[in-house]
C-alpha cells in the first residue's frame, strides 16, 4: 500500500507529506529524550517541562488517529531517509531514531552517527538491543538497493567490544548474494578504528500478497 499523502485537509485522517516543520518536531523530541534520561533540574522545573510536553501532545491529538498500519512505505528517490522517513532506526521524521547519516555508495550502506543517554545500556556503551536493531534497518537497505528487499530471518550478531556513547561511530552494511529465497548481507560498527559489533543476516524473500494478509495490510 503506497504512501498516498494529501496537500490540504486538517483532521485524523489527513496525512502530509513530511516537510521541515515535522523534522523540526522529531529533532526537538530527541533532544527533549535525551534531556529527560540526563536531567538534574528540579522538580519544579520538571513539572513545567512536563506541562509543555503535554501541552505538544494536546495539540497535536485532534490530528492524530489511534492507529493506523504504520508509514513508511516509499517515498521518491534512492536515498534510504527518504523512503524510510518514519523508520525507528534511520527515519528522520521519527523521534526514536538515533540521529545517523545514511547513504549508499557503490551498493554498500554507509551510515554515521554519534548517539547520546537515550540508547545506554551498559554504562557510557550502547544499549545491545539498538545496535541489533541497526544491523537489522541498514542490512535490509543494502538487499534493497540490490533489487532483493526480503523479511529478516536470522540475525548473527558478534558484539566485539563495547560501542561508546557520545563517539563518531561509523556503520556499514552490504548484499552478499541469495541463495533461493534467502537473502544475505554483512555489516560491521566502528568507533574509531575499533570494531565494536558485526553482523551477519539471512532474510527471506516473502510474497507480497501472503504478507499483506498476515500483516492485515491487504
Amino acid at each position: 500500500m503506497p504512501f498516498n499523502p494529501v496537500v490540504d485537509g486538517h483532521g485524523a485522517g489527513a496525512r502530509h507529506l513530511p516537510g521541515p516543520e515535522h523534522r523540526r518536531l522529531a529533532d526537538a523530541l530527541r533532544r527533549v529524550t535525551n534531556q529527560a534520561v540526563l536531567t538534574a533540574a528540579t522538580p519544579a522545573v520538571i513539572a513545567d517541562a512536563a506541562a509543555m510536553v503535554e501541552a505538544a501532545a494536546d495539540l497535536l491529538a485532534p490530528s492524530t488517529p489511534e492507529w493506523e498500519v504504520a508509514l513508511p512505505d516509499f517515498l521518491p528517490g534512492d536515498d534510504p531517509h527518504e523512503y524510510f522517513p518514519f523508520s525507528p532506526q534511520i527515519g528522520l521524521y521519527n523521534p526514536i531514531a538515533p540521529p545517523l547519516a545514511v547513504r549508499v555508495v557503490d551498493g554498500v550502506v554507509h551510515a554515521t552517527g554519534n548517539l547520546d543517554a537515550a540508547y545506554e545500556g551498559p554504562p557510557g556503551c550502547v544499549h545491545g538491543g539498538m545496535i541489533a536493531s541497526l544491523f537489522d534497518e541498514l542490512l535490509g537497505i543494502a538487499n534493497i538497493h540490490a533489487g532483493v528487499g526480503a523479511m529478516t530471518g536470522t540475525l548473527t550478531i558478534r558484539y566485539r567490544s563495547p560501542t561508546p556513547l557520545k563517539t563518531d561511530l561509523t556503520l556499514t552494511a552490504r548484499h552478499d548474494g541469495i541463495e533461493g529465497r534467502k537473502v544475505y548481507a554483512s555489516g560491521e560498527i566502528h568507533a574509531g578504528e575499533r570494531l565494536t559489533a558485526e553482523c551477519e543476516g539471512i532474510f527471506v524473500i516473502v510474497d507480497a500478497l501472503k504478507f499483506g494478509e498476515q500483516s492485515g495490510r491487504s
